[in-house]
């Protein structure tokens, strides 16, 4: 009772953040859509090629968390070695903001490059002059939003990220239409609208950090120019390969979207409010893969088996307990979750709805492999595995999954269904493969009695 314990109140504030970070994303497209289908079409397409980037940054320093959560089971009141990685995942977020600003500086280009509209990726170009530079305050926001997981005290992340979303609903519908006195700028004021959002919540959490006193015995920031190059690599040996599995997985979905439009545009809408409804279910086995993270690192740092096992089956259990529920709800009520995103009475949307209803079917089948495939891959960032689960993600996603989906979507004739077919295949795959992983690992740190590395102390910062 005492691992469920904490891991619920780990897990719950997690869930919740991610849940407002995905509002803030629904925000702008829903402001965007106010204005025109154009608007929309090209907010779209600049999201996801930022989104596309934004992903692999968030892995990467997403590192943070497991190596702060080591060095806590190895020594409960560390405090050097904490601001150590806290600092370097700061430089990392520079390292990888950098290029990612030059990318997206040439939005127009890519965008003409890959075959769409000249008017839309004008529009999307002008929407990504503003948003670009969310890139570096929002990993920045990550890395704090990891150190205080990783000391069990989500609570703040989950108030800084409410704040976020009601500060970004207004700026950038403000800045959109021209109100509080600001000036219309349309596109590029959604993109600034969102920089200036990802700011604030940065500024929230290093607020929170120097002042809460919980968090200011750190001093996080302090020296924050010296190098560590030791840790950065570190860092960087951990996080590449998480950043590359999250990566895999996400474009595999995008690359989803592309096969759908093959079909035909019903089953692109179709998918798309399928997808919605996964994705919202996802942020609760997600949070769940958080905490995971965490307990299982503070275990393995202290070197104890048993609290390995208990830290990763808890949050295991409850999440994938959960996501059971939501696939029965998916299997009971799907016109009713339909009807959050269409009118179910006008007879225009009965073909996309049929087809929306098939979709949910099958995706109430994967959500308990998709629970359990995001949960396993977070106990094994505890154990800082990271290597192994980038394979099995690389073979599940794109080995698998989408190479089944080709087969059945277009080969087979079974075309929309078939590809999710395929999609629900590679995630059951990469699931399965995380497990075993994880039950291996389980039994070689039972015979090692859970000793964990040692990392060589380096120069005194």
């Amino acid at each position: 009772m005492t691992e469920i314990r904490a891991t619920t109140l780990l897990s719950v504030p997690l869930i919740l953040t991610n849940l407002a970070q995905t509002v803030i994303t629904a925000t702008d497209v829903v402001i965007l859509g106010w204005v025109s289908a154009s608007y929309l079409a090209a907010g779209a397409l600049a999201s996801n090629l930022y989104f596309a980037l934004l992903i692999f940054g968030i892995g990467l320093v997403s590192a943070v968390s497991p190596m702060v959560a080591r060095e806590r089971g190895r020594n409960r009141h560390a405090v050097r070695e904490v601001r150590r990685t806290v600092r370097q995942g700061l430089w990392a977020s520079v390292m990888v903001a950098v290029p990612f600003w030059v990318i997206l500086w040439h939005t127009e280009g890519i965008l003409l490059w890959l075959g769409q509209d000249p008017d839309l990726a004008r529009l999307a170009a002008a929407n990504m002059r503003g948003l670009q530079w969310a890139i570096l305050p929002f990993l920045w926001y990550v890395v704090l939003r990891s150190f205080i997981a990783a000391l069990e005290r989500p609570f703040w992340s989950l108030i800084v990220g409410m704040g976020g979303v009601v500060f970004n609903a207004l700026i950038v519908w403000a800045l959109v239409f021209g109100h509080f006195g600001l000036p219309a700028l349309g596109m590029f004021g959604a993109g600034i609208g969102s920089t200036l959002s990802a700011a604030l919540m940065c500024l929230g959490m290093a607020l929170v950090c120097v002042r809460d006193r919980q968090f200011r015995r750190y001093r996080i920031f302090g020296r924050f120019w010296r190098a560590d190059w030791p840790r950065f690599a570190a860092l960087w040996r951990l996080g590449v390969p998480m950043a590359v599995a999250v990566w895999m997985e996400v474009t595999v979905f995008n690359a989803a979207v592309f096969l759908m439009g093959l079909i035909s545009a019903t089953a692109v809408a179709a998918h798309a409010i399928a997808i919605q409804v996964a994705s919202l279910c996802f942020m609760i086995p997600l949070g769940f893969s958080q905490a995971a993270t965490v307990r299982v690192g503070i275990a393995y740092g202290a070197g104890d088996p048993e609290a390995i096992r208990r830290a990763g089956w808890t949050p295991f259990v409850l999440g994938v307990g959960f996501m059971a529920c939501t696939a029965m709800m998916m299997f009971l009520i799907p016109q009713t979750l339909i009807g959050v995103f269409l009118d179910r009475t006008d007879p225009a949307n009965a073909e996309v709805i049929a087809l929306a209803v098939s979709f949910l079917g099958i995706a109430a089948l994967f959500q308990v492999f998709d629970g359990a495939q995001a949960i396993a891959g977070g106990m094994l960032r505890g154990l800082h595995d990271a290597r192994v689960p980038m394979i099995y993600a690389a073979i599940g996603f794109w080995g698998v999954g989408l190479s089944l989906s080709v087969v059945l979507g277009f080969w087979a004739g079974l075309q929309g269904i078939g590809i999710w077919i395929g999609l629900a295949t590679g995630l059951a795959a990469v699931s399965a493969l995380l497990i075993a992983r994880w039950l291996r690992r389980e039994r070689l740190e039972l015979v090692r009695g859970g000793t964990a590395p040692i990392v060589a102390p380096i120069a005194v910062h």
